[in-house]
């Protein structure tokens, strides 16, 4: 677990360094400061940000619990609920803001939303879970949830760098993507019951 979190203080140290040292701005810069209220009082912010705090934790709570008891009902492991059900809704913001940022033209936005939230996932979420109590994984995490996720990595990457090193992913390979999510499900679904 501190390892995994050791490896996100290293990536923020070097994504940090890496913008201070970039020459180059960010064309959301001035759109987000226009969408940011500034009237908004320091005792206000605080206010609106515990008050998220305490939604999002008790919401955080009640998925937990939902999503066990739902494992429980159906018989299913808790691991095929977080791989679907819970997976997909915690992911929905996600889809939201990088559909939203497509459209706008912000691919880079995009792109950086979902390695960014695949990262703090891999590296924050995982490492303090593994910090405060020791993670047993069942098998088939590594013999098949990883060796997917590695897959998929190298075939995004594959897809981004294509012949020409364009850094552009085709509506072709989005759906093959989105296909390979689909095929993914589908394998999930059909184990677990």
């Amino acid at each position: 677990g501190f390892a995994l979190l050791g490896g996100l203080g290293l990536m923020m140290f070097w994504l940090v360094r890496v913008e201070l040292e970039s020459n180059v701005g960010d064309p959301m810069t001035a759109e987000v400061e226009q969408e940011i209220r500034s009237d908004l009082s320091m005792t206000a912010a605080l206010g609106m940000l515990g008050i998220g705090l305490i939604i999002l934790l008790a919401s955080s709570h009640m998925l937990v619990w939902a999503a066990v008891n739902l494992a429980q009902s159906l018989g299913v492991s808790n691991l095929i609920i977080g791989l679907t059900i819970v997976a997909i809704g915690t992911s929905l913001p996600e889809l939201a803001a990088s559909i939203t940022a497509a459209l706008k033209n912000q691919h880079d936005l995009a792109i950086g939303n979902v390695i960014g939230s695949n990262m703090y996932n891999l590296l924050a979420v995982l490492g303090l879970a593994g910090a405060i109590a020791p993670t047993d994984f069942e098998r088939a995490v590594l013999t098949r949830d990883f060796l997917v996720l590695i897959g998929l990595t190298i075939a995004l990457f594959a897809m981004a760098y294509n012949v020409g090193g364009a850094g552009k992913i085709k509506r072709s390979e989005g759906g093959a993507l989105l296909l390979a999510f689909v095929v993914y499900m589908g394998v999930l679904i059909a184990g677990a019951t």
